[in-house]
């Protein structure tokens, strides 16, 4: 019985020592297991795009967002309502001896004239309301592109740099036509975003939006574009422009007037809406093309008021239907609907009917797309179109007009009178002048921030027939009148709504 419990532990003992052995031979050959702690992403390496030379480039967002997130600046603007209790001057039927009395010394009758914004009117607790949005540095010079709606109607505008730097901005000029604006602010050697060709973005290239969402100082996010020449009627104004470009990178409210940027840092678009059911991004966003920005920027600069081309022509997009319906040998283009008045595209022989697919060889899939790129332009330029018509292709060389139906350009001083009142106005036609048995006058169409708003009552659609006793019948009039003024300016006139005239005063 022992030599068998002998035995059976000799056994044991050496297959231990035959499985020891192997599992130290078997060890001995394996590699050695380490822990390494990696210092850099893996993905900064594994993700590939293509640039422009078709080579395959590695994609790095951190080199871009430090060449643009100093370019790009916080927008606060502040705009005052009037203290409760307080009116400005607004007369009805003030008997025109007692006008003529008082003339230039009527503060010293009835006292300081009161509006919305005047210091006397302004209490140490007067209500306001602030936005905040981004803007863009263009150059060194303290130029500033941002969206219109950001600082429409500001009182005060303040811009903060991402070093932390603030000033006061002002307003060297707006285009509610494409929602943009300009400031500028009293510094120099800023760091600037460069602009590029933005007809050479492609669909599906990476792009960063870089700016102030729901003011979260300097944030940037990432997409790609994912499509060029929307229309998504957001923009109010009568002839607005909108080609917009369409990212899927993060933009929200605050993002407006912020950079969109390609990988090369260079400025894309000015980001400008998103669409959304909430009011927060939901996927995509839009920008204006830099290249509709940089002839805006360039026309407020040299011009105080930006110079509008136009073909004179109604126009919609070409789609399946529309061809079926009017028989047109292609289905892509923009479709003549009809000709205004005095239209230049008219004059160099476009016709009803014609589908225009290209303008200067940039070929035109949509009306969004026309507008855009006729938006680039100024009256008396030429611009070729080239058509379809009845399956023929054709080209047609035409001047563009400006909206009054010739080639003149519009004087900068001219446009800096109405900024300073804050109105648009037109003359009235004589069909409306006989009906409301006035010998003519100026319609105030609309009013933004300025001198009437802020030290009248004013609304829009008041007609001006007189300016301190003198008929006003024309836009030149008005002008030639206020230009000579210096002091206190009275303005009568009327309401097609309201019966009676009713008087302005204000100071220049």
């Amino acid at each position: 019985m022992k030599r068998l419990l002998l035995l059976a532990g000799l056994v044991a003992f050496a297959i231990s020592f035959s499985s020891m052995g192997a599992f130290y031979l078997l060890m001995k050959d394996s590699p050695t297991v380490k822990i390494e702690h990696i210092s850099s992403t893996p993905s900064q390496s594994a993700l590939y795009t293509i640039d422009g030379d078709g080579t395959a480039v590695p994609v790095d967002f951190t080199q871009t967002a430090e060449k643009v997130i100093d370019g790009v600046v916080h927008i606060k603007s502040t705009h005052l309502y009037p203290s409760q209790g307080n009116q400005s001057y607004q007369f009805r039927e003030i008997p025109s001896p007692f006008k003529d009395f008082f003339g230039d010394n009527f503060e010293q009758f009835f006292g300081p004239r009161i509006g919305p914004n005047s210091p006397n009117n302004r209490a140490p607790n007067s209500p306001s309301r602030v936005g905040t949005g981004s803007g863009v540095i263009i150059n060194d010079e303290g130029y500033i592109v941002t969206n219109n709606h950001v600082i429409a109607d500001a009182d005060d505008i303040e811009v903060t740099l991402h070093d932390n730097r603030t000033y006061k901005a002002t307003v060297v000029g707006t285009d509610p036509t494409t929602d943009l604006a300009l400031l500028q602010i009293k510094e120099k050697n800023l760091p600037m975003v460069p602009f590029v060709n933005s007809d050479e973005v492609k669909v599906g290239q990476w792009v960063l939006a870089v700016g102030n969402p729901f003011s979260l100082n300097s944030t940037v996010t990432a997409g790609i574009v994912s499509a060029k020449g929307r229309n998504i009627n957001i923009l109010k104004e009568q002839y607005a422009v909108e080609n917009f470009i369409q990212t899927d990178a993060a933009i929200n409210p605050g993002n407006s007037g912020g950079a969109l940027v390609n990988l090369d840092g260079g400025l894309v678009g000015i980001n400008t809406a998103i669409a959304s059911p909430t009011g927060a991004y939901s996927g995509y966003g839009f920008a204006i093309p830099t290249n509709i920005v940089r002839k805006v920027v360039e026309d407020l600069i040299a011009y105080g008021v930006v110079q509008r081309g136009v073909l004179g022509i109604m126009i919609r997009t070409v789609d399946g239907n529309l061809a079926k319906e009017k028989d047109l040998a292609i289905t892509q283009g923009v479709y003549v609907d009809s000709l205004l008045a005095n239209s230049a595209a008219g004059a160099a022989g476009l016709q009803v009917g014609d589908v225009i697919t290209a303008v200067n060889n940039l070929t035109v899939n949509s009306s969004a797309e026309l507008q855009g790129i006729i938006a680039r332009h100024r009256p008396g330029e030429a611009v070729a179109l080239q058509i379809s018509r009845s399956g023929k292709e054709k080209t047609l060389d035409v001047i563009l007009n400006n909206r009054a139906g010739n080639t003149s350009i519009t004087h900068k001083d001219t446009h800096e009178m109405w900024n300073i009142l804050g109105a648009e106005v037109e003359e009235l036609d004589r069909s409306q002048a006989e009906k409301l048995e006035v010998n003519g006058g100026v319609k105030v169409k609309k009013l933004r921030a300025g001198k009437l708003r802020k030290f009248t009552q004013m609304r829009e659609g008041f007609i001006i027939t007189h300016v301190d006793g003198k008929i006003v019948k024309t836009v030149e009039a008005l002008l030639e009148l206020l230009k000579e003024k210096k002091g206190g300016v009275m303005l009568e006139g009327i309401y097609e709504d309201l019966p009676g005239k009713y008087y302005y005063a204000f100071g220049l």
